[in-house]
């Protein structure tokens, strides 16, 4: 099983790289512990997306030391990386978003396979899960039968400013209806709220609430399909050529509604760390500080 980390995209609100700031004493990051409890779940090869100018810091700071445990490929997500026939629109310079990062991976990827963001800290459950899923045979076909890991929404918010969360429709049976994505998300007392496409008033949603946070298990069949998706997209793109995104959830919802693909959700009540914002770098710290002292990683991952 392959695990693709999503690493192309700069914290903009963060302020800075912020997959590659060390999260412990010893130095690792929150890469490092998704690599490593995705190991203790049975992954065997992790690929970096990243921007092709990032690749020297990368390599030096994260790809030789885990190279001993884990086979690691890079990926580069690239502008001009699109279906045969599509140009690059003149003036493009903004990346073309999650999807097409995912699309990218294509030539790296010949197995079932993980998908996750290179900045969120989803514990050692999530992974656990996504192999359990993943190690299933008959996955491939029409419809593959994807999966995703479904977090509690009071579990994935911060202090500190609002987040942007897909929030999950799941029927009775466990399997995703539609994502929605909410893209203002604010922590309040007793639930949070979100803004509404008027941008003029907030809308409550419980604590409870399950939602993605792009932790995702594929098949290789979602390849062939995301180009397709793509294509749609660009031809739809016309009036905003140099600043539309595809992104991931609306691709797989966009293949569930044609019929290609079924979701299963696994919820799961772990506390989601991230750093949003520079200031949810303390929070994260102390977590880690607090998982490590009751045992559950080692004060440096990958000490000999």
């Amino acid at each position: 099983m392959t695990l693709v980390i999503l690493a192309a995209g700069m914290g903009s609100r963060y302020g800075g790289l912020k997959q590659l700031d060390p999260m412990t004493d010893a130095g690792n990051f929150i890469i490092d512990f998704s690599v490593y409890d995705a190991i203790r779940a049975g992954f065997d090869h992790v690929v970096f997306i990243i921007k092709k100018e990032n690749y020297e810091q990368f390599r030096e700071t994260i790809g030789h030391r885990i190279e001993r445990r884990i086979r690691v490929s890079y990926v580069y997500q690239e502008l001009g990386e699109l279906p045969e026939g599509l140009t690059l629109p003149q003036g493009r310079t903004k990346p073309w978003g999650t999807g097409h990062a995912v699309y990218c991976a294509r030539y790296a990827v010949n197995d079932n396979f993980a998908v996750i963001n290179a900045d969120d800290f989803y514990g050692r459950d999530t992974f656990r899960q996504l192999a359990r899923h993943l190690s299933r045979p008959g996955l491939s076909g029409r419809p593959a039968h994807h999966c995703m890991v479904g977090f509690r929404l009071g579990n994935t918010l911060t202090e500190n400013g609002t987040v942007s969360r897909g929030v999950c429709d799941v029927d009775a049976q466990g399997m995703l209806i539609r994502v929605t994505e909410r893209t203002k998300i604010e922590k309040r007392a007793d639930c949070a709220a979100y803004l509404d496409e008027d941008g003029s008033t907030w809308r409550p949603l419980p604590f409870d609430t399950i939602v993605s946070m792009n932790c995702w298990g594929f098949t290789p069949d979602i390849f062939g399909n995301l180009e397709d998706e793509f294509r749609g997209f660009y031809a739809g793109c016309g009036d905003n050529p140099l600043k539309a995104e595809f992104y991931l959830p609306f691709a797989v919802q966009a293949q569930k509604d044609r019929g290609l693909c079924d979701i299963r959700v696994y919820p799961t009540t772990a506390l989601w760390q991230g750093v949003t914002y520079a200031e949810d770098k303390p929070r994260v710290k102390a977590a880690i500080r607090e998982m490590t002292g009751r045992g559950e990683y080692p004060a440096d991952l990958w000490a000999d």
